[in-house]
Order: C-alpha cells, then structure tokens, then sequence
C-alpha cells in the first residue's frame, strides 16, 4: 500500500502508517527542520520542501492514502479558532489533493478545537465535498492514552474512504492496558546521568501526562506551555518552565526539566528517532506531531477496510 504524507512535521503520523503497512511515495513539508528529521531517520523517503499549495498529487493518481496532519491553530482553542478564515488553514488544500489523485482513502489529523459546535458547519462542508467526490467520511475524537501514548492529547481524526471500501472501515478500539505513566515512561531517562531521585520522582510522577504544547512559532522558546500546563507538570515533579540539555545529574535538588528525547517519548517516538535543529526548533516538530501509535492504530483499521474490500470483490466474482 503506498501514500503521500502532507505537513509531514516530525513524521509522527508517517511512521505510525509505516508501522500499519503503508509505503510513503511523497512527503510534503515546509519546514526545514523538520525535513532534515524526515531526511535523517528515512533517506529513502521522497521528502518535498515547500508549501503544499505549490505540490500537486496528480501523478499519483489511484493511490491508496493521502493523509497528513494539517495546521491546528485555524481551531485550536489557545489561539483565536477562526477556521476558515486563518490563512493557515489547509483543509481545502487536502480536498483539492483529494480531487487530483483520487485516493482510496483519506486520513486528516488535527485538534480536539475543530469538532466544537461552531465549527459544525465547517465539518459538514468537507464531508459534502467529500460525498461528491465518492466518498463516506467520518470525524471521531480519539484519545492518544487509548492506544498507548503516555499523555491525554485528543485529537480529532477525519477518516474518508471510497464508497466502495467505506463499509469494512471500523474505528480503532482502545487498548485493554493502561498506558504507562510518565514516572515509568521516564525513569530510565532520568536515571540516566546517574541521579540519585530518580526513583522517588518516579514513584511521584504516577500519571499519565497533559497534552504537549509550546509548539507554536509565536510561542517564543522551548517550554511545556501556558501557567495552566506547567502546573499539571508541576504535579508531576516536572519543571515545566523549560527544556533541559541533559538528564539530572547527581546532587540535583528540585523538580527535573524534560529533555527533547523525553518530550519525544511522551509523545509516542521510539527512541532510535532522531530530531534535527537547535533546542526550540526539535521541541516544536515535538509538540506538533500526530503520535504514531494513534496513527499507527487507525492506518491499521484502514488497511483492513482495503483488506476486507477486496476479500469481498473476490467472492463476489467467485
């Protein structure tokens, strides 16, 4: 099964479909950083730099995935949620790549902002172009600690498929295990350089963590967020003020810093994956990613919705 990937970021959602079966032709992506980590942890992927308005999907015409992660603070509620409106606002970019290569399926991720009431109309206007095009689209709230991650993070999750495979399609069900805790998640991280807390903080940090944020351009430097966020993190025995270098070393007092590679855990990266730039740039690829356990969990459903289609076309021939 093959895909094209568009605001690619980190690749959170690229390597969670790789994970589900699905080969990337295309990976479309603005920001440079975040194309030297795409560049950097598959050098055979076909990464594109440059505005999705500028890339056009017509060569890949009957492909079997088109997704991508598309810019969240048109509808995030920490910024103004004006939809349509915000120049950032990619969604009709998507129906327009939808249009050109007429994928057998669609997968969108975004913020748990855009299924408010006062985006109904918004939702409903995709899923009618959509219908026209052939196609039976869902929106479904999902939520990363279901399937895995260490952290709440809902994220809502727009799932198309052609009228023809849009039946066998069943949403991911959560996992029967909880997922880890942050103490649990992190503790050999933290124990790392030899930090002698680092069990107490984690029989302390015994819950599973707040949604990542601080990942906007206008956010400033690399910090877990709003006053309201640090002080989740705060009950958790992180320091949410900043990033740190490194893990604690020994002798340290005081409430630790998470580093990128512990940000990047929390957020569903194994660690082999490498993130490119400077502190600020690699937490912001970190705090905007799509989990890849999550994307892994529905790129599965979608790849047994083709399965299960083509099962059915045989016997009906048969």
């Amino acid at each position: 099964m093959h895909s094209i990937e568009i605001c690619a970021g980190a690749g959170g959602q690229a390597l969670g479909l790789e994970q589900a079966g699905f080969e990337h032709l295309d990976l479309v992506e603005y920001e440079p950083a975040a194309c030297a980590t795409l560049r950097c942890n598959r050098p055979a992927w076909n990464v594109i730099e440059g505005d999705v308005r500028t890339y056009s999907a017509a060569h890949l015409s009957g492909i079997e995935l088109l997704a991508g992660g598309v810019p969240c603070p048109p509808f995030s509620h920490a910024g103004k949620q004006l939809g349509a409106d915000d120049e950032r606002d990619l969604f009709p970019e998507a129906l327009r790549l939808v249009e050109e290569c007429r994928p057998l399926g669609l997968m969108l991720e975004n913020v748990r902002g855009l299924l408010d009431p006062r985006f109904a109309a918004y939702r409903e206007n995709i899923l009618t172009r959509l219908k026209d095009l052939g196609y039976e689209a869902q929106w479904k709230l999902l939520q990363a600690s279901d399937y895995g991650v260490p952290q709440l993070r809902p994220r809502s999750i727009l799932v198309a498929l052609h009228k023809s495979v849009a039946d066998h399609f069943r949403w991911p069900e959560p996992k029967m295990v909880a997922a880890p805790t942050v103490g649990d998640c992190l503790h050999d991280l933290m124990a790392a350089n030899g930090w002698e807390g680092a069990a107490p903080w984690r029989d302390r940090a015994q819950a599973i963590a707040p949604t990542l944020v601080g990942g906007s351009k206008k956010h400033g430097g690399p910090d877990l967020g709003p006053t309201r966020a640090r002080k989740a993190w705060a009950g958790l025995g992180v320091d949410g003020r900043g990033l740190a270098d490194s893990a604690p070393l020994p002798g340290f007092e005081g409430d630790p810093r998470l580093t990128i590679r512990m940000a990047a855990r929390i957020q569903g990266f194994p660690d082999t994956w490498e993130l490119s730039g400077k502190k600020t740039a690699a937490y912001r690829q970190v705090g905007n990613a799509f989990p890849p356990p999550v994307a892994q969990a529905v790129g599965q459903q979608i790849a047994a919705a083709f399965e299960s289609a083509a099962n059915a076309k045989i016997k009906r021939r048969a």
